[in-house]
């Protein structure tokens, strides 16, 4: 059985999510936690880029922009 878990990239417009997990590797997985973005984050989605990359959303009281390729290894609740 297989569990699916949502991505940042699946989070819809006026969302709030709590950061389960990072998945990626060294630099790519730093730069994210470097942005806040940490597992028990909550972060909200405040709006996407008119063909959807990238998504804008708010952590830790400032804004920030996600491409869609690092929200994909973003693993949210």
């Amino acid at each position: 059985m297989e569990i699916f878990m949502r991505t940042m990239k699946d989070v819809g417009v006026g969302e709030t999510v709590k950061v389960v997990k990072l998945d990626g590797e060294g630099a790519v997985k730093r730069r994210i936690m470097d942005m806040g973005i940490t597992k028990g984050t909550e972060v909200y989605v405040r709006k996407l880029a008119p063909l959807g990359d990238p998504i804008e959303v708010t952590v830790r009281g400032y804004e920030l922009s996600l491409r869609k390729a690092d929200a994909v290894m973003i693993l949210v609740d």
